[in-house]
């Protein structure tokens, strides 16, 4: 495995250590030698992930639209930055260029990416692993979601194992 893709907030949320673990993890990430690959973005968790990996002498990559970078919200600090028409470029730029998947605290943008990976390992487009940084139990409600998507029948088990989660960046990482 050589780089990640990163799905996590534009906002910092309201706990402190969202941003502190997010920051832990880019750190993790330029330590290990793996590549972050993110949406671009300077504000929030993406900014905190990308921020602490670059200044630990990690590699960046982000991907961003058109339209966010005439808004100003592109980091202009990455490593690399692809600046492409749509989200939906974004989204497969990003699947392209990463090895696994790792889903941070954020909102629907967070969800959907993170839901597309998993459908598309579930359709076997891919065979890469995801994961959960559930940071202070942010993501616990979504893997009773998933357990309970599993007993209804919903879930075939090829699919459910792709997704592993831990609390600690470093953890995470060794699961993957």
């Amino acid at each position: 495995m050589n780089s990640i893709a990163i799905y996590c907030g534009s906002a910092v949320g309201n706990q402190p250590i969202y941003a502190a673990q997010a920051a832990a993890l880019g750190r993790e990430l330029a330590r290990r030698g793996l590549t972050l690959v993110y949406g671009g973005g300077h504000a929030g968790l993406m900014g905190a992930v990308a921020d602490a990996a670059l200044a630990a002498g990690g590699r960046v990559v982000g991907v961003i639209p058109e339209f966010m970078m005439a808004r100003e919200w592109g980091h202009q600090g990455c490593t690399e930055l692809h600046v492409v028409e749509t989200m939906h470029e974004r989204k497969q730029l990003m699947a392209d260029l990463a090895d696994g998947y790792l889903a941070l605290p954020g909102g629907f943008g967070t969800l959907e990416e993170l839901f597309e990976v998993l459908t598309w390992g579930q359709l076997e487009l891919h065979a890469k692993p995801v994961g959960l940084l559930n940071v202070a139990g942010f993501y616990d409600p979504l893997l009773t979601l998933i357990e309970h998507l599993r007993t209804e029948g919903f879930l075939h088990l090829a699919g459910e194992r792709r997704v592993v989660a831990a609390a600690e960046p470093a953890a995470l990482l060794d699961l993957l």
